[in-house]
């Protein structure tokens, strides 16, 4: 009788651990993307951004909880395969690549590289200037993937502000980036400047595990109802405009 109220006992306790992780919605980001996501608030330890304030809304329309896990960039498929996480939200570029693994929501926000160098550096005048230089690159990103065909001297790190503070100590030659997140840090290193070259645009796009139609399609109607009621662009104007 014991055993049989133990095993009774285990599975109320786990059938309990389930509803409330179905109330429960995680989201994976890398908080070191201003003005996407990043560490901030009165106590400075609030992930917070652009992308942070969509997610904030689909847990609403989801009637979900929202928990954000903070880790490292190139670990998000991989913590979102694993199950760890829900959702990843960290302005992912929707690839090829990537779309093998994950499904993607609609592309929300359009993005381009931008190489960023020291001031009155003029080496860098088209994107053949690239080729052979030392380059920096936030690890795992299309920048890092975009890099590696013009040099093999690329130096990946976990953040950009680490593959900024590599140029600006003189360590490398430029670094590559996404744009708004490259204009955010520049704001407070005057010394270095952005230069745009034609690279094609980039989609970001809110990443679920292969096969979560349910999250995908919820993801997708709070985007296009968000767009619909100006609520996006109000977001575009308070975090990147």
């Amino acid at each position: 009788m014991k055993k049989i109220i133990a095993v009774l006992g285990l599975s109320l306790a786990a059938l309990t651990g389930c509803g409330e992780e179905e109330n429960v919605l995680v989201v994976g980001t890398n908080a070191s993307f201003p003005p996407f996501e990043y560490i901030g608030g009165a106590n400075g330890d609030e992930i917070m951004g652009f992308d942070i304030d969509i997610v904030k809304k689909i847990a609403e329309d989801s009637g979900k909880t929202l928990k954000v896990e903070d880790m490292s960039f190139d670990s998000l498929i991989v913590a979102l395969n694993a199950g760890r996480i829900d959702m990843v939200a960290a302005g992912m570029t929707i690839t090829p690549e990537r779309q093998a693994n994950v499904d993607f929501s609609d592309p929300y926000y359009e993005a381009t590289q931008v190489v960023v160098t020291q001031n009155g550096d003029t080496s860098i005048q088209s994107i053949d200037d690239l080729k052979g230089k030392k380059i920096s690159v936030q690890l795992g990103t299309t920048g890092d993937i975009m890099a590696k065909e013009f040099s093999d001297q690329v130096v990946a790190f976990n953040t950009g502000f680490e593959a900024m503070m590599e140029l600006k100590n003189g360590r490398v030659d430029l670094m590559l980036f996404d744009k708004a997140p490259a204009a955010n840090l520049l704001k407070k290193n005057p010394e270095l400047e952005l230069q745009e070259l034609p690279f094609n645009p980039e989609y970001y796009g809110l990443a679920v595990a292969k096969g979560n139609v349910e999250l995908q399609k919820q993801v997708n109607t709070t985007l296009a109802a968000m767009k619909a009621n100006g609520d996006f662009d109000a977001l575009l104007t308070k975090h990147i405009k």
